[in-house]
């Protein structure tokens, strides 16, 4: 066994079953419910489509208000976005998610009132469907596989029940650490006033109360249409990097690298590589090249608030490329 695969098999094996957890609430109503009796995988969720439609609805409004916004509050949203995006791809992605790096407690408060803002599930909840996600990509345990198309993939996931086999897995996985996490467990304990607090009052009263914006352009642009953009920056991850870009580490899995992607989500899109060696913090070989959330947590190291890295040799990344790549590899 190559040094390469004796790291993958460890991290596979950290992810190792234990006996069934119990029901998991989602924030969005799309969970098998028990007392209502089996539905079918594919039943669509209509409160979940009525209220997606209503909030891209009303971001393209906001997008229509932003000429009216001041400076201010059109620098304001662009803060909210990426204290909110951060939340995510820092906090319950690369943190807990994948235990990519250690934070200390004022850090990972930090990182989960942003992921309130961000409001995409809490952060139990979403890193367990991460990491489901990881164990069982493109298959039907996997919450948004690809292999259903790029709406599923995007956002039709959310638009109807999962599918039984991603709750049983789910159910499976190891998650003390998240359970024995403080942080997590209080922001889940009061997600929802967290997220009323953090994506829809604070964005919205900030620029009313300090420079005079009106509530109506506060509440559509940073509220709405920045939380809109957000959630569609993370979606492309799930959908465009799964099925546009090349596979310079690994074909034999579908996740690609985008640029677009990698752009958009704060530097997610080297989805290839991220795949391939899910544990490396920088989810890329290239460090902070068009990766903000690789350089937050260096600077977050160098304060002193983060630690313990995880990074994977050169060595070990050639090594990978020459066994499975596609020879599309470039440095840099």
């Amino acid at each position: 066994m190559t040094e390469a695969e004796s790291v993958e098999q460890k991290h596979k094996s950290s992810n190792g079953n234990v006996p069934p957890e119990s029901s998991v609430e989602d924030v969005f109503d799309h969970t098998y419910k028990e007392k209502e009796g089996p539905k079918p995988h594919r039943s669509i969720v209509w409160k979940n489509v009525i209220l997606m439609t209503i909030l891209h609805i009303g971001a393209l409004y906001g997008l229509l208000l932003v000429p009216t916004a001041s400076t201010s509050t059109l620098l304001w949203s662009f803060v909210c976005f990426l204290i909110s995006a951060l939340g995510i791809t820092a906090g319950a992605h690369r943190l807990w998610s994948h235990r990519s790096y250690k934070a200390s407690l004022p850090l990972r408060i930090f990182l989960g009132v942003a992921n309130s803002m961000a409001f995409q599930n809490d952060i139990f909840e979403w890193a367990r469907d991460h990491r489901v996600h990881h164990k069982y990509s493109e298959t039907e345990a996997d919450p948004h596989n690809a292999v259903r198309g790029f709406f599923f993939a995007h956002i039709g996931w959310l638009l109807v029940r999962k599918h039984p086999d991603v709750i049983e897995k789910g159910r499976k996985l190891e998650l003390t650490d998240l359970k024995a996490d403080k942080v997590v467990m209080f922001q889940r304990k009061y997600y929802k006033l967290s997220v009323l607090l953090m994506c829809f009052f604070v964005p919205m009263s900030i620029p009313w109360y300090l420079w005079g914006e009106t509530l109506w352009v506060a509440f559509y642009v940073p509220a709405l249409l920045r939380y809109t953009l957000v959630l569609n920056a993370t979606w492309l991850v799930n959908s465009a990097a799964h099925m546009w870009g090349n596979r310079p580490y690994d074909t034999t899995i579908n996740p690609r690298e985008n640029r677009f992607v990698t752009f958009s989500a704060i530097g997610e899109g080297y989805h290839n590589y991220h795949h391939t060696f899910p544990y490396d913090y920088a989810t890329s070989e290239f460090g902070c090249k068009l990766n903000l959330t690789t350089c937050f947590i260096d600077f977050m190291c160098f304060l002193g608030l983060a630690k313990d890295r995880k990074r994977v040799s050169k060595e070990m990344v050639q090594a990978r490329i020459q066994r499975t790549g596609e020879g599309s590899y470039r440095s840099g």
